[in-house]
């Protein structure tokens, strides 16, 4: 696949290191030109750099590696070279005491889909800090990393159900878009549980064969 790549950050660096190792054609864009450049050599594999707008219009695939409060803006100046593209949204609306910042209304990945309503949006990738999504792979007691996504396009979700599964996880089908909301949810809850309180948020849920009840033998 081609990728896009928005932003220079360490979400940018981490995911597209998996893709471009798994011979993915990665484009990283960022406006300071020598940063994405710096980047991209970092990331090796054949990954180029270049404007936004060129990473936008580079690839099949486009991820939005932006913190929340500038993706939108970004993604409407590059509605046009984003039509029919996948664009994948990782970003967090998370604010200070791990407040959710869109509770009153739409998720942030609404955001993006409201600012280029011609590309198909895809929440994932939001429940993990950077430094996970750098393992290769992200396995823990023998059990890969599962990835949540949501979406609405068919196509868009297989190819980022491909890409989850690059970066050594397991997809798992979260529903639509509308569902982001919860995903986002999810994070603000895990990130105050894991910063604030040192708790294991993991432990919170009962495997799935008692998670209708432990059933009647």
């Amino acid at each position: 696949m081609k990728i896009g790549v928005l932003g220079t950050g360490n979400m940018a660096d981490a995911l597209a290191t998996h893709w471009a190792r798994a011979g993915h054609r990665v484009t990283i864009g960022g406006r300071d030109a020598e940063k994405a450049r710096r980047l991209a050599e970092r990331i090796g594999g054949g990954a180029g750099s270049g404007s936004p707008e060129a990473a936008a219009a580079s690839g099949e695939v486009v991820l939005a590696a932006l913190p929340f409060g500038a993706g939108a803006e970004v993604v409407r100046e590059l509605r046009p070279a984003l039509a029919g593209r996948t664009l994948i949204d990782c970003s967090n609306p998370v604010g200070p005491g791990f407040r959710l910042l869109t509770g009153g209304g739409p998720s942030a990945a609404r955001l993006l889909a409201d600012a280029a309503p011609e590309a198909h949006v895809v929440k994932a990738f939001n429940l993990c800090h950077e430094d996970v999504w750098r393992m290769r792979p992200p396995v823990f007691d023998g059990r890969p990393l599962a990835v949540p996504v949501c979406g609405d396009d068919e196509t868009a979700l297989a190819r980022v159900h491909t890409l989850v599964r690059d970066a050594g996880c397991e997809p798992v089908v979260g529903g639509g878009l509308d569902r982001a909301g919860l995903l986002e949810a999810t994070a603000a809850l895990f990130i105050g549980l894991w910063v604030a309180e040192g708790a294991d948020a993991q432990a919170i849920a009962p495997p799935l064969a008692y998670a209708t009840g432990p059933g009647t033998e």
